[in-house]
């Protein structure tokens, strides 16, 4: 495409993306959905020239006003995602004058919203909880997440699939802390690889992975993953049970577990059972009270904690918008509890940052049911092998309470996960 099209399709992309109406993912695929005639190199460049600007927005809203033209096109070419000769083609010499200017300002010299490119609303707690670390977080945030896979235990060895890999030019890296996880250099279309179409391989990050670890399921128990989504973690925690006992993936979204289907045909499980339900307290549940060795809420959270591949949720989010998502996480962790038998584990995430969602919802539920004894995640973790798993770690007495992720601490999204034993 010739770089006059490609800014023009970007900054047309960018004015649909700006809308808000939807989000930034399914607007981009509903883009290239309607453009078939687009390459892959066009829409890379497309996707990361959109995704550029929702994480930076507030220092190219700075910016843009000193430009000329649409609103949209001076964003797209702040964030244009591509060799800067090839954007110079495109450009008249006012435009070339104009980012040149841009690409001069010191970063020292801006305001700290122009530096970290956050709400307000989320920056303060974020600095409570990080203090000085805050700045390591924002820059990671305005970074595009690596691309991570797991490895189907259940079928395939981690070596063997990076060996595989190699053969096809994808250079990969065993996860620090998964041991089903590798860490792929760049962004290849690994949906096309014989690895990925057998099964032997998925897209999930490393965090992710680790919270399917954190439940470990044993073989022949009775099993919930209580708000599977497209079952990501469904999947890890089959493959955990050597496809033995019973699996239930329930979710309120019968759309969301449909895309379940075609991983769940790859992955060679047949002790996964999806099941759509109304709400929490849905009477498939009630039967189930009491019978469940393990449960797995990863509940329905703000999100940001996956600023990195989802940079639109912190624009999209508000305070008002987490205090109702706060009513229901609790109230879908009190109805899965019941389901958890004696001497059942329960495992309570999110991939959120905010303590909110996260360490209030636990010590609040630890508070209403002191029949669920809390664990200290970081000591579970150490029992599984899992390298520095003290780093992964923190609150409570010993400091090993939660799960506690970080995209610049461990590269991976932002993760809460929370343990409980019913005695």
């Amino acid at each position: 495409m010739h770089p006059k099209a490609l800014l023009d399709a970007c900054a047309t992309l960018v004015g649909l993306v700006l809308k808000f109406d939807h989000p930034a993912d399914a607007v981009v695929s509903r883009y290239f959905r309607d453009n078939r005639q687009l390459g892959p190199r066009e829409r890379a460049t497309l996707a990361e020239t959109v995704y550029t600007v929702l994480r930076k927005k507030l220092l190219f809203d700075h910016l843009a006003p000193s430009g000329t033209g649409p609103k949209e096109r001076r964003l797209a070419i702040l964030g244009f995602h591509g060799p800067r000769d090839f954007l110079k083609s495109a450009l008249n010499d006012t435009e070339k004058r104009w980012l040149e200017a841009c690409d001069a300002v010191v970063p020292a010299d801006l305001l700290e919203r122009h530096r970290h490119n956050l709400p307000e609303w989320l920056v303060a707690p974020l600095k409570a909880q990080l203090g000085d670390e805050f700045w390591a977080l924002a820059h990671a945030l305005q970074e595009p997440a690596p691309l991570d896979l797991r490895v189907n235990a259940l079928t395939a060895k981690r070596a063997e699939v990076r060996e595989e890999l190699a053969r096809a030019a994808i250079r990969a890296v065993a996860t620090p802390y998964s041991p089903w996880g590798l860490r792929v250099e760049g962004k290849p279309p690994v949906n096309r690889l014989d690895a990925f179409t057998r099964g032997a391989i998925e897209v999930q990050d490393e965090g992710s992975q680790l919270l399917a670890l954190l439940l470990d399921a044993k073989r022949g128990e009775m099993v919930v993953d209580f708000c599977a989504g497209a079952g990501g973690k469904t999947l890890a925690i089959g493959a955990t049970m050597r496809n033995t006992g019973r699996l239930y993936a329930f979710d309120t979204s019968a759309h969301r577990l449909d895309a379940l289907k075609p991983r769940l045909a790859r992955s060679g499980l047949s002790n996964v059972h999806p099941a759509a339900i109304a709400h929490e307290r849905d009477e498939r549940v009630k039967r189930l009270a009491g019978k469940i060795d393990r449960v797995l809420v990863d509940a329905p959270c703000s999100g940001l904690g996956t600023l990195r591949r989802n940079p639109d949720l912190k624009w999209r989010q508000s305070p008002e918008s987490v205090k109702e998502l706060e009513q229901k996480q609790a109230a879908i962790l009190r109805s899965a509890a019941r389901l958890v038998k004696p001497g059942g584990r329960l495992v309570y995430a999110t991939c959120s940052v905010l303590p909110e969602e996260n360490e209030a919802i636990a010590e609040a539920f630890s508070a209403e049911h002191r029949d669920f004894q809390p664990a200290e995640a970081g000591e579970l973790l150490a029992g599984l092998k899992v390298a520095q798993a003290a780093t992964l770690a923190t609150g409570g007495e010993g400091g090993q309470r939660y799960l506690r992720l970080w995209p610049h601490r461990h590269a991976t999204d932002g993760f809460f996960a929370a343990v409980w034993n019913r005695v």
